[in-house]
């Protein structure tokens, strides 16, 4: 693996300037309350190109004159505190993890990048700052950004979330065949939550089986919190209590996904508590459906991605009126209310330009189209993953049954 990691640092020393550095740092947990910290979750960037989940790493890319190193750096914990927390990974499993020869004490980190800006005239620093929202804590990155700028006001400091962002958008083979992994588990997870729906009560219950089938298959993290949804919480899109009741006569939407060595699957599918649709839950869920084989259809490379929802839409608003549940186009977002679809790696919502791009081969995104009717006590969202070939599209989760006849099948026998 750790072809990959160097590979994925090659690319970034060719969208760096000369004679300048990177900087990307692991993260820390945050302190949940007392002694107790949340669980640790490595940055996504960092890890694309180390392949290390050790809290409080950081890596250091450096170009001078056309030439170039990586040295990674991590928190060395003495004897003493091992016995509480568990000792620090060898200098020398670093080495293996991440293909870096270069593996040093946390500690000589800000003396390491003084020397490189004061002696090797380093003149620009690239840093992670992705940024959302005023909400967040301030990343390590933009901690270190404020420090240095302090000492050093003459230092070019430069965002390179975009340019990551633009890199893990193509996925290589081995990335693919995590995310296809992490599709397949999450599968049977699925597949065990119909087998079992009508011998629950709660959904709670029901999604035991999800969790229950992802332990037996060695994952020990989730993609993203569970979603099972009976009845009219469906029509919530990220509603994830799942504490209440399932009736004998409503669909529930279930939106799951494994985590298989840090890539996640994301598949939705909506079936049935009784293990048969009426007939109004055939008419709704067989227009979702048809929308998700027609965007599945239209991916390939050149297609905009924006173009992806458009498409969806008019075909919503064709298939709504002809049965005459609305009139306007302007309803049909009152019952389909988000995007259809959304990149897959690393992160469930993975880092890529959302805007009108053009996609290419080795995507990754998923395809879910949904309609949420509250009203008739109804929340549908069909989803796949899918990945962008040279001249269309290959379905991940192809062997994920959706079918009406193949759900009440299934869940009969």
């Amino acid at each position: 693996m750790n072809r990959f990691y160097t590979s994925n640092r090659e690319k970034v020393f060719k969208n760096m300037k000369d004679n300048s550095i990177a900087v990307f740092f692991a993260g820390q947990a945050p302190l949940k309350a007392g002694d107790e910290y949340y669980s640790f979750y490595v940055s996504r960037n960092f890890y694309y190109l180390t392949g290390i989940k050790e809290e409080d790493s950081i890596l250091l890319l450096k170009k001078i004159e056309g030439t170039t190193s990586a040295t990674i750096y991590i928190k060395v914990i003495d004897e003493e505190l091992a016995k509480w927390i568990g000792a620090s990974p060898s200098f020398s499993s670093v080495t293996e993890t991440s293909g870096i020869l270069d593996v040093k004490n946390i500690l000589d980190f800000k003396d390491d990048v003084a020397t490189i800006i004061y002696k090797e005239k380093a003149d620009s620093l690239y840093l992670d700052l992705e940024f959302r929202n005023f909400k967040d804590n301030l990343l390590e990155s933009q901690k270190f950004a404020k420090e240095i700028k302090e000492f050093i006001p003459s230092l070019n400091i430069i965002n390179i979330f975009d340019t990551m962002s633009s890199l893990r958008a193509i996925k290589e083979d081995v990335e693919i065949e995590k995310i296809t992994r992490a599709s397949e588990i999450t599968k049977n997870g699925v597949l065990a939550m119909m087998k079992n729906a009508k011998n629950v009560k709660k959904e709670y219950e029901l999604e035991a089986y999800f969790d229950f089938e992802l332990k037996k298959a060695g994952v020990t993290d989730f993609a993203f919190k569970s979603i099972v949804a009976g009845g009219v919480n469906a029509a919530t899109l990220h509603y994830s209590k799942n504490n209440c009741d399932i009736n004998e006569n409503e669909l529930i939407l279930t939106d799951v996904g494994a985590k298989f060595e840090e890539y996640s699957g994301d598949i939705t599918r909506t079936f049935p508590k009784s293990g048969k649709f009426t007939e109004e839950q055939k008419k709704f869920y067989n227009i979702v459906l048809n929308g998700n084989k027609l965007i599945i259809n239209t991916i390939r490379p050149g297609i905009k991605y924006g173009d992806l929802n458009r498409i969806l839409i008019d075909y919503y608003f064709e298939e709504l009126t002809k049965i005459g549940f609305i009139k306007e186009k302007s309803e049909v977002r009152k019952y389909y209310f988000h995007n259809v679809s959304h990149f897959l790696g690393l992160e469930t919502h993975d880092v890529g330009k959302y805007r009108d791009i053009p996609l290419e081969e080795g995507m990754v995104l998923t395809v879910e189209p949904g309609l949420y009717i509250p009203e008739l006590n109804l929340g549908i969202r069909i989803e796949d993953d899918v990945l962008v070939t040279k001249d269309g599209c290959k379905v991940l989760t192809k062997d994920m049954i959706k079918e009406i006849d193949e759900i009440e099948k299934y869940m009969s026998e």
